[in-house]
């Protein structure tokens, strides 16, 4: 605009003020497609493990999705089963689950060991041995000598030892998913009290052991079974009054797949 004639042009700016923009995303996509990278390199190598049978089947089902997962019978994958009227394969999947358990029992048993090692000092002639076995992971609290190491004698009472001990393996347990199972076992000796035998001692000491390792952490949702077998299941069987039969073991069986029931064919149901 300008003013009277003679003065100079007044010149009006209008600064308009814009507010700071976004910041990008770009990140998050590029973080995105890091995550996605390392999930697929590690399937990879997780398959790469895999035995050369279980490889073809996930091969297969890749090879043709669609047609593994609606069932059109092909290849040996237990996958392709789908919805047709034939009874699934689960032997793959057999196969699959029993290794993976069987590395994850195989590193507990070594860290397992390797704690006991640092009771040793304190043990004596009790022992805590852990082994792998056909039926699944087997932990035991074995006493030994006259020494009454983890229980008191004759008593389902445990002793300050076999709580550190019993804390010692609630503490890898926690980590599994497995049902536990936790058994008593008593020496040959009959116990003076005919009202209370030795079924009865047995019992109360897994009961006893039971408890301490919900204390400790262990959810009690996971025990499956409390046993007590008395005499019956000497570990050293060519003397069943030794000491070294009064134990508790700990059994962290195999993960069962049941085979599904077969189902009936389309003619059969006609």
């Amino acid at each position: 605009m300008t003013g009277k004639r003679g003065d100079a042009p007044v010149i009006v700016k209008r600064v308009v003020k814009k507010g700071h923009g976004h910041h990008g995303g770009s990140w998050k996509v590029a973080y995105a497609d890091f995550v996605t990278a390392m999930m697929a390199f590690f399937l990879v190598m997780w398959i790469v493990g895999m035995d050369d049978k279980t490889k073809q089947a996930i091969e297969g089902y890749f090879s043709n999705p669609a047609g593994y997962k609606r069932g059109y019978g092909a290849g040996a994958s237990p996958i392709s089963a789908g919805t047709t009227p034939t009874e699934m394969r689960t032997k793959q999947f057999r196969l699959i689950v029993h290794q993976a358990e069987q590395r994850a029992f195989d590193a507990m048993a070594q860290r397992l060991r390797e704690k006991a090692d640092s009771l040793r000092g304190m043990l004596g002639s009790a022992a805590i041995e852990v082994h792998v076995v056909e039926g699944g992971l087997r932990i035991e609290l074995i006493d030994g000598g006259a020494s009454d190491v983890f229980f008191n004698r004759g008593s389902a009472a445990l002793r300050p030892l076999g709580q550190v001990a019993l804390s010692l393996v609630a503490g890898e347990l926690i980590s599994l998913r497995n049902p536990i199972v936790v058994e008593g076992h008593t020496d040959a000796i009959p116990y003076g009290d005919p009202a209370y035998s030795n079924w009865e001692l047995s019992t109360d000491r897994a009961n006893a052991a039971r408890r301490e390792l919900e204390a400790s952490g262990v959810s009690p949702g996971r025990i499956a079974e409390v046993r007590g077998f008395a005499a019956r299941q000497p570990r050293l069987r060519s003397d069943p009054s030794a000491a070294v039969n009064r134990r508790i073991t700990i059994m962290l069986p195999f993960s069962p797949i049941a085979d599904p029931e077969p189902r009936a064919s389309a003619s059969e149901s006609d």
